[in-house]
C-alpha cells in the first residue's frame, strides 16, 4: 500500500508531495502537504465526501475506507503513504447502472441506518468483514463491528442486515 511519493515544490506551509492513487477505478494525482491524512485528501482535495469525519481520533469509524484489499481508517493514515495504492470509497461501491452493492441495500432494506452518519463506514468494515467470514455469527458480527461506533444505537438493524447477507452466502466483494 505504501510507497515514497515524489516531491514537488515548497509552499509557506511546507514541502508539498504529489500522491498517485486509483479511487473507485480512476486515477488520481494530487499535490498534498506530508501531514494531510488521506481522509481530508479523499473529501477536501477529490470531492468524495462520502467519507465521513467523525471523531478525528480512529475510533468512530466513520472514514473507514478500502485501502488494496483492507478496511482503514482514513484518518490514521497519511495521504503520502498511499501513492501507487487503489482505494475504494463509499461512492465506488454501487456500479454500473446505479444498483446499490449488496451491503447498501441490505442496509437500506434492514433499516440498518438512522442519521447515516456512521453508515459509509459501517458498509465498508462489513464489506470486509463479510469478505474473511462469509456466515458470520451474531457474536462475530457485533465483534467485527467494534471499531465502528452508531450514536443512533442502531446496532440491532445492523446485525439484522449482515445476518441477511451472510444466510445468503454470496461473496460480498
Amino acid at each position: 500500500m505504501i510507497g515514497p511519493s515524489e516531491k514537488t515544490m515548497t509552499d509557506h506551509t511546507g514541502e508539498l508531495h504529489v500522491v498517485t492513487v486509483d479511487v473507485n477505478g480512476v486515477r488520481r494525482t494530487a499535490s498534498v502537504e506530508a501531514r494531510k491524512l488521506l481522509v481530508h485528501l479523499l473529501r477536501d482535495d477529490l470531492g468524495l465526501t462520502g467519507t465521513h469525519v467523525g471523531c478525528d481520533t480512529s475510533q468512530c469509524g466513520a472514514c473507514t475506507v478500502d485501502i488494496d484489499g483492507q478496511a482503514v481508517k482514513s484518518c490514521t493514515v497519511l495521504a503520502v503513504m498511499t501513492s501507487g495504492s487503489s482505494i475504494t470509497t463509499i461512492e465506488g461501491l454501487a456500479r454500473g447502472g446505479g444498483a446499490l452493492h449488496p451491503v447498501q441495500a441490505a442496509f437500506h432494506e434492514h433499516h440498518a441506518l438512522q442519521c447515516g452518519f456512521c453508515t459509509p463506514g459501517m458498509i465498508m468494515s462489513v464489506r470486509q468483514m463479510l469478505g474473511q467470514n462469509p456466515n458470520p455469527t451474531e457474536s462475530e458480527i457485533r465483534h467485527g463491528l467494534a471499531g465502528n461506533i452508531c450514536r443512533c444505537t442502531g446496532y440491532n438493524n445492523i446485525v439484522r442486515a449482515v445476518q441477511s447477507l451472510a444466510s445468503e452466502a454470496p461473496r460480498h466483494d
